[in-house]
């Protein structure tokens, strides 16, 4: 309990000591500076949710950081277990990279803002329509050179079990032509989703698991057709049978 206040004390007192980097962040933004701004927004993001993690008594162990292609921007698709997933990938996974976050997290004033800076889409799945416009959003930005996370099963499993992927979240790779990057999460439910308390925040290890990148930029449309299926299949071979 004790460690559970702390930590809501010191994620909301980390957004607003932030500010002053936000600030500077939009300086840099409005000179033209992206690059400096970008290197900025990483450097804040990525201290930010390693303090997260440590104040929640969390340790990750990276398999496969070698697997990362060097000088090339990645999709990178994951089960998703837990409120977790995001820091940790923040954190552990070295670059600038943005996520397919559902649309109620731009709610969270200083979390939206910093997760604009950081190339993030926004997706509102209330709707066939909005849900296609946020992947066309994550594809230009995929273009543009930058990286992008995405849990193709839309919601947190909260446990080692995954749920369905949505075939549609592969179109970010196909369409973009950028290489897939599988990971397997396994052990962030623990932190969170495992106590009856769903505020309750705990101690736990997780295993990130990165595995080796696929090529899409001249798949077949068989080939297309079978990615969620080998995606899949290669991010379970690290969770619990």
């Amino acid at each position: 309990m004790f460690r559970s206040i702390i930590w809501y004390i010191v994620f909301f007192s980390t957004i607003i000591i932030s500010l002053s980097a936000m600030i500077i962040t939009k300086i840099l933004d409005k000179k033209g500076l992206i690059e400096k701004r970008d290197i900025l927004v990483y450097k804040v993001t990525t201290l930010w949710a390693s303090i997260l993690l440590k104040v929640a008594g969390v340790k990750v162990t990276v398999h496969g950081l070698e697997n990362i292609p060097k000088d090339k921007n990645v999709l990178y698709i994951g089960n998703h277990q837990g409120n977790f997933d995001i820091p940790i990938y923040m954190s552990k996974v070295p670059g600038l990279k943005g996520f397919v976050s559902k649309i109620e997290v731009k709610k969270i004033p200083g979390v939206r803002t910093w997760m604009n800076y950081m190339y993030c889409v926004f997706m509102d799945r209330s709707s066939v329509r909005k849900s296609g416009e946020a992947i066309i959003e994550g594809i230009k930005i995929l273009k543009k050179g930058h990286s992008i996370v995405i849990f193709p099963e839309g919601t947190r499993s909260k446990g080692d079990k995954m749920g369905e992927f949505k075939a549609g979240s592969f179109k970010l790779a196909t369409k973009s032509k950028v290489p897939i990057v599988p990971v397997t999460m396994n052990g962030s439910y623990k932190i969170m989703e495992k106590s009856e308390k769903k505020w309750i925040v705990k101690p736990a290890h997780v295993d990130l698991y990165i595995h080796p990148a696929i090529e899409t930029a001249n798949l077949s449309k068989e080939e297309q057709d079978e990615l969620p299926k080998k995606v899949y299949e290669i991010i379970k071979s690290k969770l619990p049978c």
